[in-house]
C-alpha cells in the first residue's frame, strides 16, 4: 500500500468518525471475536447523532454482517425475522411485506420507513410504501442495519410511523479485487453474483456489485407454483476531495418479475378470470449524491440529492358479467411510473457543553403517472417541505435527555409536527432505564388523495362493442378507485419504558421495551361501488418486547427475542353512522378482526452461532410466529420454522472462498401469508441450496 494511499484512509477513517460513520470502519475489526457482545454499538439512526444504545431516545436492534450470513437468507426481508415485534413472508401472487406491530393492510406496508444510506424507499408508485422485490442492495453490501423499533417521525418525517429501518451499505474502500458467488438448489434456486472494487485515481475508491437472483418455489394446494427473478447492479463510488470534504456517489437499477393474481376456482371453472394469474413487471432506478463537509471538530455539514424512478405493469384482460354482457376490460392496476426528487441539508454542532444538536431541512417532489389509476390526468405531482432537529443533552454521566422535532407541510396533507422526548437514566455504567414519549403522523399515498380508476370496456365476448353499448357502458359503470382530497393524516401517541442491560464481563446484553401505541384515527380502504380510502377506527396497540445476546463460549453466541403484543380496536362513529354499516357489515367485521389480529399475539426468534472443529461455520435459527391476519379475507396460522446453515471457509492455491449449504424450513411444509382455508393457499416448503463463493 503506497504512502499516499495509506494517509487517504487514515484521514477517512476519522472523517467518517466525525460524520456518525462508525459503521464505515467497524468492518475492519470484524475478525475480532469479542467486539459484537463486548460493547455496545454505535448507532446513528434514531436522532441523526452518533450514539451510544444506552444514549438512544428509543430502542435498536442492530444487525450486523455476521448476523444477516448466519441467518441463512436469501431475500432482505428474511432478515427481519429476527427483530422483536416485526413480520414478514415471502414473494407471493402478493408482494412480500415487512411490517412492525402488524397494521399492515396495504400491499406495500406504508408504516415502516426503509432507507439505503439514508435514502428513503418509499415509492409514490407502490402506494407510498416499500416494494421489496425491488430495493437496490444485495444482503453482500450491507454492512449493518439499524432497526428503529418505535416511532422516529422527528428524524425522518411523517411515515416513519411505527419505525424505521436504515440499510447502511458496505464503505468502497473495504473492498478490493474481484468476488464470485453462485446459489444452485432446490425449487428453482439459480444466483449468481459478482462483485468488485477497487481505487479510483489517487482520491477515490469504488464498489460495484451485480447479481441475478431466480426460484420458483412457493405452492398452493392445486400444486400450482409461483415464480421470482429479479437483475440488480448497483455501483457506489466514493471520493476524498480534501482533508474536510467528502462526495459519496451512488447509482442502481433492479429490475424484477413477480406473480399477481388469485387462482379462484369460480372463476376458472366459468373460464371468466377477473383477477388471472399473471407476471408482474417491476424495475427501479435510484441514483444518489451525498456531499459531507467537516466545519470543525464535532462540527459537520451534508448535502444530499436522490433521484428515483419507479415503473411498473400487471397488466391483463378481466371478463367481468356487466348489463347481461360478458364484457372484456384492459386492466393495469399496477402500472405505470413514479418519479422522486429529494434534496436534503443537514448540520450537526455543538451548542452547548454537554449538548449536542442536529438541524436541517428536506424538500421532494414526486409525481405519478398512470393512465388507469388517473384516468384523463397525465400526471399528478406532489411536494413535501420538512424542517427537524435533535437535541442530545448530557449534563452528567447519570442522564441523557433527547427531544426531537419535525415539522412537514405536505401539498396533499396539510402541515403536521411530530415532537419526540425522552429521558434516559443511566443507573449504573451497566444499567439504563428509559422513558419516552413521540408523536406521529402518517400521509396516506397520492393513490388516496387523487385517484380515479377507471376500467375501459374492450369488447364482449362474443364480439366487438357497438358503439351504443360502449357508450351506455361508459356512463353507468362507476370508477374502481376514488380518491379523497380532504383525507386526514393518521396520527399515533407512543409511550414508551426501556431498559438496556449490557453486562461486558459476562459478555451479555438485554434490551427491553414496554409500551404503548395509540392511533385514534386508523385509515382504512373501503369497498363500496367506488372503494375509497377513510377513517375507520381508533387503534390501541400495548405489550413487551426483549431481545437477549451472549457469546457463552469464545465462538458460541446465543441471541433471543420475543415480543407479546395486544392490539384492540373500536370503530369511529362516523363509519358506524349512514349507509356504511348497512351496506358493508362483513366488511366492517373483516376491517375489525384484521386489526385485532394484524400481529400475532406472541412470536419468537432465537440463533445460535456456533464455530466448529476444521474451521466450520455453524448456525441455527428458530422462529415461532402466532396465529395472526395479513389481509381482510384470510388468516395464516401458527408456524414454527427452522433454518440451518453449515459453512467452510478456504484457501487453495492462493485464493480464498467459502463452500456452504443453507437449508430453510428444515421442519418442514407450513403456510406463512395465505393459509386458513382460503383457494390461493402459499405453502412454504423445504428449500435448501449449495453456495460457493470465490474471492480473487
Amino acid at each position: 500500500m503506497n504512502r499516499v494511499h495509506a494517509k487517504f484512509i487514515s484521514i477517512r477513517q476519522k472523517l467518517f468518525w466525525i460524520l456518525a460513520s462508525h459503521w464505515a470502519v467497524s468492518g475492519a475489526f470484524a475478525a475480532d471475536e469479542d467486539i459484537f457482545f463486548s460493547e455496545l454499538p454505535i448507532v446513528a439512526s434514531v436522532s441523526r447523532l452518533p450514539q451510544r444504545l444506552a444514549d438512544a431516545p428509543t430502542a435498536v436492534t442492530v444487525i450486523d454482517r455476521q448476523m444477516i450470513k448466519a441467518s441463512g437468507a436469501r431475500d432482505l426481508n428474511d432478515v427481519f425475522r429476527q427483530v422483536p415485534g416485526f413480520q414478514t413472508y415471502p414473494n407471493t401472487t402478493n408482494t412480500a411485506r415487512v411490517s412492525y406491530h402488524g397494521m399492515s393492510d396495504s400491499d406495500y406496508s406504508p408504516r415502516v420507513q426503509v432507507m439505503i444510506d439514508g435514502r428513503s424507499q418509499y415509492s409514490a408508485l407502490f402506494r407510498s410504501g416499500v416494494n421489496w422485490a425491488v430495493l437496490p442492495v444485495a444482503l453482500v453490501d450491507i454492512e449493518r442495519i439499524e432497526v428503529v423499533r418505535g416511532s422516529n417521525a422527528a428524524s425522518y418525517g411523517s411515515n416513519a410511523f411505527l419505525g424505521v429501518i436504515n440499510i447502511i451499505t458496505v464503505d468502497p474502500t473495504l473492498v478490493r479485487g474481484f468476488s464470485t458467488s453462485v446459489n444452485h438448489g432446490s425449487q428453482g434456486v439459480r444466483d449468481y453474483t459478482l462483485r468488485t472494487g477497487g481505487q479510483l485515481g489517487a482520491v477515490g475508491n469504488f464498489r460495484f456489485t451485480y447479481q441475478q437472483k431466480d426460484d420458483d418455489g412457493l405452492k398452493d394446494q392445486f400444486d400450482w407454483r409461483d415464480s421470482y427473478r429479479s437483475r440488480l447492479f448497483d455501483l457506489r463510488a466514493d471520493f476524498l476531495l480534501s482533508e474536510r470534504d467528502s462526495l459519496e456517489f451512488s447509482v442502481g437499477q433492479v429490475e424484477a418479475v413477480t406473480l399477481f393474481g388469485r387462482l379462484d376456482p369460480a372463476d376458472l371453472q366459468k373460464n371468466r378470470p377477473t383477477d388471472p394469474v399473471r407476471d408482474f413487471i417491476q424495475k427501479s432506478t435510484q441514483l444518489q449524491l451525498r456531499w459531507r463537509h467537516e466545519i470543525a471538530p464535532g462540527s459537520d455539514f451534508q448535502l444530499r440529492y436522490a433521484y428515483v424512478e419507479d415503473k411498473a405493469s400487471d397488466r391483463f384482460q378481466a371478463i367481468t358479467k356487466l348489463f347481461g354482457q360478458n364484457v372484456i376490460f384492459d386492466l393495469n392496476p399496477a402500472g405505470d411510473r413514479g418519479v422522486r426528487q429529494e434534496i436534503e441539508m443537514q448540520h450537526s454542532f455543538l451548542p452547548f457543553t454537554g449538548g449536542r444538536l442536529t438541524w436541517g431541512a428536506a424538500w421532494r417532489n414526486d409525481a405519478l403517472y398512470s393512465e388507469f389509476t388517473f384516468y384523463g390526468r397525465p400526471v399528478v405531482h406532489r411536494d413535501v417541505r420538512r424542517v427537524f432537529g435533535n437535541l442530545e443533552w448530557k449534563p452528567n454521566s447519570y442522564f441523557t435527555g433527547n427531544f426531537g422535532l419535525a415539522t412537514e407541510h405536505d401539498s396533499f396533507a396539510g402541515t403536521h409536527t411530530s415532537p419526540r422526548l425522552s429521558g434516559n437514566f443511566h443507573l449504573t455504567p451497566e444499567n439504563t432505564l428509559r422513558f419516552g414519549y413521540s408523536r406521529a403522523y402518517r400521509t396516506a399515498s397520492i393513490v388516496d388523495y387523487s385517484a380515479y380508476q377507471w376500467a375501459l370496456p374492450v369488447a364482449k365476448v362474443n364480439g366487438p362493442l357497438s358503439p351504443a353499448e360502449q357508450a351506455y357502458i361508459s356512463r353507468n359503470l362507476p370508477p374502481l378507485l376514488v380518491g379523497v382530497p380532504n383525507l386526514p393524516a393518521e396520527r399515533m401517541d407512543t409511550w414508551e419504558i426501556g431498559y438496556l442491560g449490557d453486562w461486558r464481563d459476562w459478555r451479555m446484553s438485554l434490551d427491553v421495551r414496554l409500551f404503548l401505541e395509540k392511533i385514534p384515527n386508523r385509515l382504512s380502504q373501503v369497498f363500496a361501488s367506488s372503494d375509497y380510502m377513510a377513517e375507520l377506527q381508533k387503534i390501541r396497540i400495548e405489550g413487551i418486547e426483549y431481545q437477549w445476546k451472549w457469546q457463552a463460549f469464545e465462538h458460541t453466541r446465543l441471541m433471543l427475542a420475543q415480543s407479546f403484543i395486544r392490539t384492540s380496536a373500536d370503530f369511529l362513529e362516523s363509519a358506524l353512522s349512514g349507509s356504511l354499516r348497512q351496506a358493508l357489515p362483513d366488511f366492517l367485521q373483516n376491517v375489525d378482526d384484521l386489526a385485532d389480529h394484524s400481529a400475532p399475539d406472541r412470536s419468537t426468534s432465537a440463533m445460535l452461532i456456533q464455530k466448529l472443529p476444521l474451521g466450520l461455520d455453524f448456525s441455527l435459527a428458530t422462529y415461532w410466529v402466532g396465529k395472526m391476519k395479513w389481509s381482510r379475507n384470510t388468516w395464516a396460522d401458527k408456524y414454527r420454522r427452522v433454518d440451518a446453515r453449515l459453512g467452510y471457509p478456504f484457501q487453495w492455491a492462493g485464493q480464498r472462498g467459502e463452500i456452504a449449504y443453507t437449508v430453510q424450513s428444515l421442519n418442514g411444509a407450513h403456510g406463512e401469508f395465505k393459509s386458513y382455508g382460503d383457494p390461493t393457499d402459499r405453502v412454504v416448503d423445504r428449500r435448501q441450496w449449495l453456495n460457493l463463493r470465490l474471492d480473487f
